[in-house]
């Protein structure tokens, strides 16, 4: 009679030490993040409201390529705005885009300029919120997942070959945009925008 008492005492024991091993594992899921589907990742993307990023523009051309380092700002009360922090010589020029209204200003020459009713505010590719915009509007917009990473791509209805196709990449793990490519009507990278720092919200 002991020793049934014995093994069952035991036997409570290791079931108890068995759910807080698998409690600890499924907390660490979670914390993780491995436990949201493709899915959800996608969708918490396309629904963001606003960002900070700072990025890293490649915009390749027939003849050139050139590079730039641009801080990003996004939000439904403020607009969009991105200043230019490298290269060295148009460090500081900022461009605002809110309600049909483009400013630029240059902060180190203190000069601003304003387009009212701009027509090409829709057409900025190295903004996150136009790809997102693009993506929810196209019909064919797909995403799929290679080994850590979500890819979306989407294509444009607009007239520009040079940036028809694009391709977002985000990190599975970490829920965050990491590159975002335009390319041309033959997929020829024209943009490559990589986002060295990102806060979503």
């Amino acid at each position: 009679m002991k020793n049934k008492k014995i093994i069952l005492f035991i036997f409570i024991i290791l079931i108890i030490i068995f759910g807080i091993i698998l409690g600890i594992k499924m907390i660490k899921k979670t914390k993780s993040g491995n436990n949201i589907s493709s899915q959800e990742i996608v969708d918490k993307i396309l629904n963001i409201n606003s960002y900070i990023a700072k990025i890293k523009v490649q915009i390749n051309s027939n003849k050139n390529k050139n590079i730039y380092i641009l801080r990003q700002e996004y939000n439904t009360e403020n607009g969009f705005v991105q200043e230019v922090i490298e290269p060295s010589n148009i460090s500081g020029v900022k461009i605002i885009r809110k309600d049909n209204i483009l400013t630029i200003e240059n902060t180190e020459l203190d000069l601003k300029t304003i387009f009212e009713n701009y027509n090409g505010l829709e057409n900025n590719n190295l903004d996150l919120i136009n790809f997102i915009n693009e993506y929810k509007e196209n019909d064919k917009s797909f995403f799929e997942e290679k080994n850590s990473e979500i890819i979306l791509k989407t294509s444009s209805e607009k007239d520009n070959i040079y940036q028809k196709n694009k391709v977002l990449y985000i990190d599975k793990n970490n829920i965050i945009p990491t590159k975002l490519i335009a390319q041309d009507y033959n997929q020829n990278s024209t943009i490559i925008i990589e986002y060295n720092e990102i806060e979503l919200n």
